[in-house]
């Protein structure tokens, strides 16, 4: 799926990190969602590496990276966490100044890097969320119809491990499928990326504590920034078609909380990188080849 790239694992900050990395030119972060792995990436990344290095990895609890324990608090899972593994592994490949384009989780991720680590992150391209703690703070009934998992996903352990681990390729396919795209934009050799990463039950717990983290953790440091904004200009991209669009007004959501924000819905579902990867690849190059001039 990513022909010319070269795959690494690499130590983060407690967890190993698999991705790969292909092109030339400025360093460029890819970061997927959930439940998913890097090839999410795997109609853009080749043409973004015309023009930039690009690195594309799975999140620790995902994928092909490690999957350390968690503790009560749910910390190993914090987006903070998962962020000092991105620098970390940025830094190994020679990259202390990067841009960054990511989906869903990734995207909370990118989010917490960035405030995190400002001096890092040049430009950053966020694709379908709204801030967390917005999202949790703002839940109605539409919310919490479309986005029923992240209340069942927060539940205590084993209870949503056992119940998706009991026939985990049918979760995943009614989950994935269940938006306006069905399952058409998953090529098969993406699928089976996701559905062999997701029948381990080792990432499922991983990802339930992710989500039991955005709960948790991840609001409390949210609430210890203070008010702070980001410093780097922001591209939001998000479904016209999904609960993002219908339950947030996404453009003032994040004018809230950085300095320089534009964006549009695209014409698609929550996997915008797959389905419709031609618009994404058009705004995701045009945002940050702005970044050279």
């Amino acid at each position: 799926m990513f022909p010319d790239f070269k795959d690494f694992d690499l130590p983060g900050e407690g967890a190993t990190i698999h991705g790969v990395i292909g092109g030339s030119g400025p360093a460029l972060l890819l970061l997927h969602g959930n439940p998913q792995t890097h090839a999410m990436w795997h109609r853009i990344a080749p043409c973004l590496a015309r023009d930039f290095a690009v690195v594309a990895t799975d999140l620790r609890g995902y994928g092909r990276s490690s999957k350390p324990p968690s503790d009560a608090d749910h910390a190993p899972y914090s987006k903070r966490a998962m962020a000092q593994d991105m620098v970390r592994v940025m830094e190994q490949l020679g990259h202390e100044r990067f841009l960054i384009g990511a989906h869903d989780r990734g995207a909370r991720v990118a989010h917490r890097l960035a405030l995190d680590w400002p001096a890092r992150v040049e430009r950053l391209a966020l694709l379908d969320i709204a801030p967390t703690r917005e999202m949790y703070r703002r839940t109605d009934e539409a919310f919490a119809r479309a986005y029923w998992h992240w209340f069942f996903m927060i539940q205590k352990a084993p209870l949503p491990e056992q119940m998706m681990a009991a026939d985990p390729e049918a979760f995943w396919r009614w989950r994935c499928g269940a938006g306006a795209a069905g399952m058409t934009p998953f090529t098969a050799e993406a699928l089976e990326d996701y559905l062999a990463a997701f029948r381990d039950p080792a990432t499922i717990h991983a990802t339930c504590e992710d989500y039991r983290a955005s709960a948790g953790i991840d609001i409390r440091h949210d609430d210890e920034d203070g008010g702070r904004r980001l410093a780097c200009p922001l591209l939001a991209l998000w479904s016209a078609e999904g609960a993002v669009d219908r339950c947030f007004d996404v453009l003032a959501l994040w004018r809230e909380r950085a300095e320089d924000v534009r964006g549009r819905a695209l014409p698609g579902g929550h996997y915008l990188a797959e389905e419709c990867p031609d618009l994404v690849y058009q705004e995701l190059h045009t945002f940050f080849s702005e970044a050279e001039r």
